[in-house]
Order: structure tokens, then sequence, then C-alpha cells
């Protein structure tokens, strides 16, 4: 056999070596076989997610689109798809209870779950709500520009461990989201030529906009309902009308599309102006659902400040 016979038998066993340890590397650095898959409880978390994963995950509702998630029990084809999650969001803090019951009856009781408002600060719950048993924190956080921008960089933080292949790509997109949203608060706060009078007094149907109008500096005098979705009495409902002509609170803020009759009682009786907000909680999951309806929230609380002041 000649030396350049040689030569190039070695060549070519040398390429076969270092083709046979350099597939292993490189597919170690690929991406996840599959994309996440990743549950949510409450609309404004599958816009979170959306936007934070943009097309490298999957967002998933655990419940359907029209049901009401104070009132929601789980049901057995919910369940079942919790087998099909890698990780679930959730609120936490009292708004997504249900959820830990579904995970707790599936197939998969350790699935990974990140808690959003770990570390984020929380008020008190107002009203008969923090009179009851059990926690008695607000769990509204999402009706805060400030909270929603925390628990975004809480959720992107998290998935990015459990996917380090996009971890970048997820902080880059909770950035750009975070951004956004602070814009939103900046634009709402520019129709305001000036700060809300001091002595502006607002209520509200129940206790879930105090972080809301917290972003103008208000403060919640009144809450109407005992506890979210339960009506007041005549009885309870006579000395709410009292107490707001009492206190004299300028403005209520309700439920948009609430069913209640008592509130154009109220209206009626006690003289105040009514303005109704989203609770983000119904209609179709989409990742502009938030930035829509939050925009709208902005607005109408611009536009109840204005009115009073006027």
């Amino acid at each position: 056999m000649s030396i350049a016979s040689v030569l190039r038998r070695r060549s070519l066993l040398l390429a076969g070596l270092l083709a046979f340890c350099i597939t292993p590397l490189a597919a170690a650095d690929a991406p996840l076989a599959k994309p996440l898959r990743i549950g949510i409880t409450l609309h404004p978390y599958y816009s979170y997610v959306a936007n934070i994963v943009g097309d490298k995950a999957e967002v998933v509702p655990l419940i359907p689109a029209g049901f009401n998630p104070h009132a929601y029990e789980p049901r057995a084809e919910d369940i079942k798809r919790i087998g099909t999650l890698d990780v679930i969001v959730l609120n936490g803090v009292g708004h997504d209870d249900f959820a830990d019951r579904m995970i707790a009856a599936s197939e998969k009781p350790q699935i990974a779950v990140i808690e959003a408002n770990q570390n984020v600060p929380l008020l008190a719950a107002t009203g008969n709500a923090a009179r009851g048993a059990g926690k008695v924190v607000n769990p509204h956080t999402f009706l805060s520009i400030s909270a929603s921008i925390a628990q975004v960089n809480n959720i992107a933080r998290e998935l990015g461990k459990l996917d380090p292949a996009n971890a970048k790509t997820y902080t880059a997109n909770a950035r750009a989201y975070g951004k956004r949203l602070r814009q939103m608060r900046a634009d709402a706060l520019a129709k305001l030529t000036e700060a809300p009078n001091a002595d502006l007094r607002v209520a509200t149907v129940h206790a879930a906009y105090d972080y809301l109008l917290r972003e103008f500096g208000l403060e919640v005098t009144a809450v109407v309902e005992p506890a979210h979705g339960i009506e007041p009495s005549p009885s309870q409902l006579k000395k709410t009308i009292d107490q707001l002509r009492d206190l004299d609170v300028k403005v209520i803020f309700s439920e948009m599309d609430f069913p209640s009759s008592y509130v154009d009682t109220i209206q009626r009786e006690s003289g105040v102006r009514l303005y109704p907000l989203s609770h983000i909680s119904y209609g179709d999951y989409s990742a502009d659902k938030y930035e829509k309806e939050m925009t709208g929230n902005l607005d109408t609380v611009v536009r109840a400040i204005q009115e009073a002041g006027a």
C-alpha cells in the first residue's frame, strides 16, 4: 500500500471520529425537542405569558373562555388537561384557588408551578372581605401596571430556568412588554393636567380596583358588595347609600356589564357618578387583551377624575 493511500485512510478515519464527537455536543446545545406547554388560570396571565414566550412555547388556559373564575368548579376534562402541561402559572394569592384542587386531582400533582405574585407588594383586602377567614390580601394585582410588570418579570425568569435555550428571548420579550405597559400608564397620567383633588372620595362595587386606583393616588372609601358576586341585602344597601352620603363620595366604580339593578339604585339615591371598569376576567383569551382592557380602565379613571373636578 502506498504512503498516499495510508494517509488518505487515516484522514477518513479522523473525519469520522470528529463527526462522532461533535454530533452529541451539538445536540446538547439544541433547543427543547418540544416547546413548553404552559397552563394559565386567568385572562391577564394568558396575555402576560403569550407576550413573554412569543412562538417559543404554547399557552394553555386551564378553564375555557366563558367561565367565571370567581364561581368556577373544576370539571373532569379541565383536570385532565393538566396532564398535558409542563408548568402552570398562578396568581397564587387568592384569585385562582380552584387551580390547587385541579392540580391535586390531576395525573401530575407535582407539576412545576410559577407563582407570579412571589415578592410582589400586596394590598390588604378592603370591605367585608377583610373581615373574613383565610387570606386577607387583595388578589387583583393584575389591575395594577406596576404589579403586572413585576409579575411579568417573575414569570419570564422562572420560565427561563425551565427552558434555558429560550431564556434570553423570554427576558427580552418581558422587557419589551413591560416598556409598553409603562407607556400606557404614562399616557394616562399625561392626560391629567394636575393631580386628583385630595378631597375626591371614591367607592367601588367590589374590592377589586384598589390597585388600579392607587396608580392615580386615589384611596377607596367604601366597598358595596359584602363579597364578590354577593348582592347586598336591602338593609345593607340602605346602609351603603347612607354611608356614601355621609362620606361625600363623588364617584363609584362598578364592573363593566354588571347585571345587578341595585347599582342603578345606588346611583339614583346617592347622586354619585357611576363609571364601569373591566375586571379582565371574561371573553376570549388573547395576547393583547390585557393591554386593550387596561387602556380602557386607565382612560375611564382619567375621565372620572376630570369630570369630578369639573
